[in-house]
């Protein structure tokens, strides 16, 4: 019957209550100068991180004259990258649930500076690869404690604007490294090495504003709640916090283990949206479409521009007509406009790019929201970091599965091209995006949703206390202030999955 009823609830609950959404402009007005704050300082930790990362990709050639390697040699120091990122969610993210989201993130973002800034130094290819597996480590943890640091805190109605500005620090990144590249890597006898250390020396700066910033009430609710005391016998007693985190973790898997295992299938989806979309692309224009370098660089501005206003306006509409109905529409929307995305032969591709972007990242632009409404708020850190780092080391080998089917659709090469074979990439493309497209869009029509959830729950709570008695703890928590603001009946238990 429980089946029953949630599964015929997946659809009553796409119903959008038919709220009429406040202006972006009075959205953020809601936000405080604290919370103001930690937006900031989390969009600009998440920017810097995509930006370092990217320093690499724009300079495979270049990297690999330093080192007298080939292309293929160099990109195993971007596969290293993403297979260690979930280590790094896993480290961090466990960190910012034990000891709060203000330290664990400031060392997490000295981590990555100071690797990327070692990156430049690297005398040998040894040493690249390693520097490079460690910052994988250190990108890894970063996204978990940046999106709970910007979200947790804010205001239930600009949750999902700043969801969907959040995201597009990874297009912001890439936009900020393609332009510095541009102006510094070929302009200076130290080439590609001083755009690492530039990489590596802003972040630092993020670091050293965190530090003057507090820590968020949301994890101080938590604590007090882990920490709690009560008088035995005439006698306090105190629990230590470590025991408490200890304590809660088995009875919070044991209740949350469907939506844990659930995010991860979802991210999946999302990751292999993304870089199903993107990675070949460029080689795709490039070789196949026989666009210039410069034509392929317009190309990739444009689609990311694209990303950033469709992750900036689908996270808005989310708050109002819902997470699931505003992800499942650009869904369609996307897959729709495959053909445009990867048919035309000339310069109006760019179109195509620029609105089939706005899709992905507008999808995208829901997540971070999503996954923080979603998880457990004992191990919300742990959860979104883990469960999108998860999705993206199984998603990695998405580009690596288009090239290879690619070869099994051979082009015949034309008297303007070079001897080498060509491959049919767009066939490719588009038939693993309308594969992604499909699996994603039952996964999110058959997930839960939480919209607008705010804090501790009473699911959680009830972990707290699971822990307490299970362990000999304390049995009486301080009362966690309640939310005045409701939510609405198309919120799931997350039980019921």
């Amino acid at each position: 019957m429980n089946i029953r009823k949630y599964i015929v609830s997946r659809f009553t609950t796409l119903v959008p209550p038919m709220i009429v959404p406040d202006n972006p402009i009075t959205l953020l007005r809601m936000l405080n100068r604290q919370q103001t704050a930690f937006f900031l300082v989390a969009l600009s930790a998440w920017t810097l991180d995509a930006f370092d990362f990217f320093a690499v990709t724009l300079n495979v050639i270049e990297i690999a004259k330093t080192y007298n390697k080939t292309v293929s040699d160099i990109t195993w120091g971007i596969t290293v990258t993403l297979m260690l990122r979930s280590v790094g969610a896993i480290i961090f993210g466990s960190a910012g649930d034990r000891f709060g989201r203000k330290w664990p993130f400031i060392v997490n973002i000295v981590f990555y500076a100071t690797v990327e800034i070692g990156t430049g130094f690297c005398r040998t290819y040894a040493e690249f690869l390693g520097v490079r597996a460690l910052f994988g480590v250190a990108m890894g943890g970063i996204y978990g404690n940046c999106a709970t640091t910007a979200l947790e805190d804010a205001p239930i109605a600009a949750r999902g604007l700043l969801s969907g500005l959040l995201q597009q620090g990874y297009a912001l990144g890439y936009l900020l490294a393609a332009a510095l590249n541009m102006a510094i890597t070929n302009n200076q006898p130290y080439r590609w090495r001083a755009l690492f250390w530039l990489a590596g020396g802003l972040p630092l700066l993020v670091a050293l504003w965190r530090i003057f910033l507090p820590e968020t009430q949301t994890f101080l609710r938590v604590k007090e709640a882990r920490a709690a005391g009560t008088s035995v016998d005439g006698v306090n007693h105190d629990v230590s916090a470590m025991r408490a985190f200890i304590g809660s973790i088995r009875p919070t898997l044991v209740h949350h283990w469907p939506t844990l295992i659930y995010l991860v299938l979802m991210m999946t989806g999302f990751n292999f949206l993304s870089h199903g979309s993107q990675d070949l692309y460029p080689t795709f224009l490039g070789s196949q479409l026989m666009f210039s370098g410069g034509l392929v660089t317009i190309a990739t501005v444009v689609a990311n521009c694209g990303a950033i206003v469709g992750g900036t306006l689908i996270g808005y509409f989310s708050s109002f007509f819902g997470r699931r109905l505003s992800i499942l529409v650009v869904l369609i929307v996307g897959a729709a406009l495959i053909p445009a995305y990867l048919l035309p032969k000339d310069a109006s591709i760019m179109a195509g790019a620029f609105f089939q972007q706005l899709c992905v990242q507008g999808a995208w632009g829901v997540v971070p929201i999503h996954l923080m409404e979603l998880a457990p708020v004992q191990f919300r850190s742990f959860a979104v970091g883990t469960s999108y780092q998860l999705g993206n080391l199984i998603s990695s080998a998405s580009s690596t599965i288009e090239a290879t089917v690619g070869q099994r659709f051979p082009l015949h090469t034309s008297s303007n091209t070079s001897g080498n074979h060509q491959f049919d990439y767009g066939k490719v493309m588009a038939i693993f995006l309308a594969c992604t497209y499909s699996y994603l869009f039952i996964i999110i029509l058959f997930g839960p949703e939480k919209r607008n959830n705010n804090n501790l729950t009473e699911s959680d709570t009830n972990n707290v206390d699971d822990s307490i008695k299970e362990n000999n703890l304390p049995s009486e928590l301080p009362q966690i202030p309640e939310c005045t603001e409701t939510t609405t009946t198309t919120q799931t238990h997350v039980s019921s999955l």
